[in-house]
């Protein structure tokens, strides 16, 4: 296996489904498209802007469909022939009517999946506690959790990944704990610095999503997906100074800064915006840790995974300092936002 944060094991020849790959511009669908090619897979995306995707290098090696989630016609044509039909795509903000916009994108794309005779729906959405109640989720996980039901009620199998903090080069988490740790020596730090969290490497996120192709029909069910470690956001944060090779940091938790506080800090010291910042600070409030690892028995983890914390850190980094960062958060929420991370920072 190569050095690389983003590429998914056990790839196979031969041809496989038809996969239709909905936000294919995004930070997970860009990185996906390729590892379904590996495969063996045919790849169709649906992208209401195609030519966000035609500098891929795997542009030429799939159908680029115009449409938009919300627009039944649009899907229709798209899931056309379509065995297998990932959605990936979310509003990642607190704009009003978000959550609305999310359901009701949710619904066509199940409606029409269930017309078009799709074998399975594929959905990665967000790992909420188990012993917390819906209502007092942050709104962002409300919706995630949402959607994920919308999609299993749709009458079409679908694998409901669940995950919270994803470790990779580009993404926004990642992005946020590095320039956090980075640029901070000493930090006052709210207190959701101390809530337990289970990351998972992007490689392993990447892996168990091409897995998901080959479920059995008889599997409609949500999975929660993890790494192998439990951590809170302050381990997170030191065990990254401790990769980077920096010095340890200064950390003092207090308990007055609220998650709009919060959102506002983290978009003063790094490339994440604050209207970013703050759904993924909203859902740090809660313990975020698996309640099972069923989904091992369906898609086994090769040997070295599912990769630990440092490993990951380390293989992002790597990335970030040979300037091999393939996709970024920022591609499908703020395209060519001022704040987007240069692939040679720091």
């Amino acid at each position: 296996m190569s050095d690389d944060d983003t590429t998914a094991t056990g790839s196979r020849a031969g041809g496989g489904p038809t996969c239709l790959v909905t936000g294919a511009s995004g930070y997970i669908g860009g990185r996906l498209v390729p590892e379904l090619l590996a495969a063996g897979h045919r790849v169709r995306c649906l992208a209401r802007t195609p030519h966000k995707l035609r500098d891929h290098p795997w542009a030429d090696r799939v159908q680029v469909v115009r449409g938009d989630v919300t627009d039944p016609a649009s899907v229709a044509e798209a899931m056309r022939g379509v065995d297998v039909a990932y959605y990936l795509v979310h509003s990642l903000g607190t704009g009003r009517g978000f959550e609305e916009t999310d359901r009701r994108a949710a619904r066509v794309f199940g409606e029409q999946a269930r017309h078009a005779g799709v074998g399975r729906i594929v959905y990665l959405g967000g790992l909420t506690p188990a012993t917390v109640p819906e209502r007092e989720l942050s709104a962002h996980l409300r919706s995630r959790a949402e959607v994920g039901r919308v999609l299993l009620d749709s009458g079409v199998p679908t694998a409901v990944l669940r995950a919270a903090v994803i470790i990779g080069s580009g993404s926004a988490s990642f992005e946020m704990l590095r320039y956090l740790s980075e640029r901070l020596p000493v930090m006052v730090t709210p207190r959701w610095v101390r809530t337990r969290i289970q990351p998972i490497a992007v490689r392993d996120v990447l892996r168990l999503l091409v897995g998901c192709a080959d479920l059995p029909a008889d599997v409609s069910r949500a999975f929660d997906i993890g790494g192998p470690e439990v951590l809170t956001y302050l381990d997170m944060m030191r065990r990254y100074t401790a990769v980077a090779g920096l010095p340890r940091r200064l950390i003092l938790p207090v308990p007055l800064l609220t998650p709009g506080l919060s959102s506002h800090w983290v978009g003063l010291v790094t490339p994440v915006p604050s209207r970013i910042a703050r759904p993924l600070t909203e859902s740090l409030r809660h313990e975020v840790v698996c309640a099972e690892n069923d989904i091992a028995r369906y898609v086994p983890a090769p040997a070295g995974h599912p990769i630990g914390f440092d490993r990951a850190v380390a293989l992002a980094l790597q990335r970030v300092r040979e300037a091999e960062v393939t996709t970024r958060w920022s591609s499908a929420s703020v395209p060519g936002a001022p704040s987007d991370p240069l692939p040679t920072d720091p």
